[in-house]
């Protein structure tokens, strides 16, 4: 295999697992919004804003911190990579016919000459319509770094804008909207801090060229400004927030280490590294030391997505087979409810009602040798 395929191919694998970390705990059987346990959203690697963290008293972080031991030499360079979910407020409005019954403050606005008011679901062509805290991927990349630059640092800050929109439901012969769907996204702002630190300057190998250990630290910052944080919801903390924030890393002509089975040489260095809210490990394919994933959810070197699973379902800590069944087994109601609270859900749904017997068949357990 030319070393372009296994890039391909452990490019591929990386993005699954990373997926999956992303996604993880974002909605949870029985994949409905009004089901308790989605009432308040269940995500790893949360970095609320400053203020936020601050006024919970330790309970919410701002900052996640990786650090991990690479071997460089002169030609090495990282590319580092931050993906986070941005969450968006959904909420519905049914249009008001008698003008009479419209109140200024009291849920009721106007969209062009038509009155609405915020209402706590709404049915549409065979879904049931809840509000949600949507989602949308973000991802930041780090330009490659030189890594031979002993004594790096360097700060990189982004942000995301807010947004406001409304999607017409059911439009009527004469055109006017019988609902909406409002969707918020709150502006957020944070910042990337990258700093190397000399471990070793030869590191006892027998290639060519000289090698070094490095300590590769790399912290993200939640900066959004968030006035009167003491008084504010979890809720509006989080549409301010990095939900699932995680860290990919790729290193070229240089190898990561592991941190859960380092070389008995590197064993001090390793153990004295700092992960705050996020632990790197080794992936790709085993044995590939190019690629390391820093997740809020502790992995072993080279996770796998299991070959038998059909697609994500959220909870990697449940069993296919168990998830698959309940689902079938949901009323026609519930299900209305799922294919109403996004496309994920949605998606979840169809999918897992058009598995054959066969893909069914292989959610059993098997048998593997160790």
């Amino acid at each position: 295999m030319s070393s372009a395929t296994r890039r391909i191919n452990n490019t591929r694998s990386i993005e699954r697992i990373a997926d999956a970390v992303l996604y993880e705990g974002y909605i949870l059987y029985p994949y409905r919004p009004s089901s308790v346990k989605n009432q308040q959203r269940w995500n790893f690697g949360v970095l609320s804003p400053e203020a936020y963290a601050v006024a919970q008293g330790g309970s919410e972080s701002s900052s996640m911190l990786t650090e991990c031991l690479v071997e460089i030499d002169s030609s090495s360079t990282l590319e580092v990579k931050i993906r986070f979910l941005h969450l968006m407020l959904r909420e519905l409005a049914e249009e008001i016919e008698d003008c009479r019954s419209f109140r200024a403050n009291a849920g009721h606005f106007n969209e062009g000459s038509l009155h609405f008011r915020v209402v706590p679901a709404f049915e549409f062509n065979g879904r049931i319509l809840q509000p949600w805290q949507e989602a949308v991927d973000r991802e930041v990349v780090i330009p490659r770094i030189k890594l031979n630059d002993l004594g790096l640092s360097q700060r990189q800050k982004f942000d995301f804008p807010s947004s406001k929109t409304t999607e017409p439901l059911m439009p009527t012969e004469s055109g006017k909207n019988r609902g909406l769907i409002l969707r918020t996204q709150e502006a957020i702002v944070g910042e990337i801090e990258i700093s190397t630190t000399l471990v070793l300057d030869s590191v006892s190998r027998d290639e060519a060229p000289k090698k070094q250990l490095v300590k590769l630290s790399i912290e993200i910052r939640n900066l959004t400004p968030f006035e009167n944080a003491s008084e504010r919801s979890r809720d509006e903390a989080l549409l301010h927030s990095f939900v699932s924030t995680h860290t990919i890393l790729e290193v070229d002509n240089g190898a990561f280490v592991s941190h859960l089975d380092p070389p008995d040489e590197y064993k001090s260095a390793a153990h004295e590294c700092t992960n705050t809210g996020t632990y790197p490990v080794l992936v790709g394919e085993e044995g590939d030391h190019g690629f390391m994933l820093s997740s809020p959810i502790i992995l072993y070197d080279y996770p796998q997505i299991a070959p038998e699973s059909a697609g994500d379902l959220f909870d990697g800590t449940e069993i296919d087979e168990i998830l698959t069944l309940r689902i079938m087994s949901l009323t026609d109601d519930e299900k209305r409810e799922i294919r109403g609270a996004d496309v994920l859900a949605r998606q979840l749904l169809e999918r897992t009602e058009s598995l054959s017997a066969e893909e069914m068949m292989s959610l059993h357990g098997v048998m593997k040798k160790a």
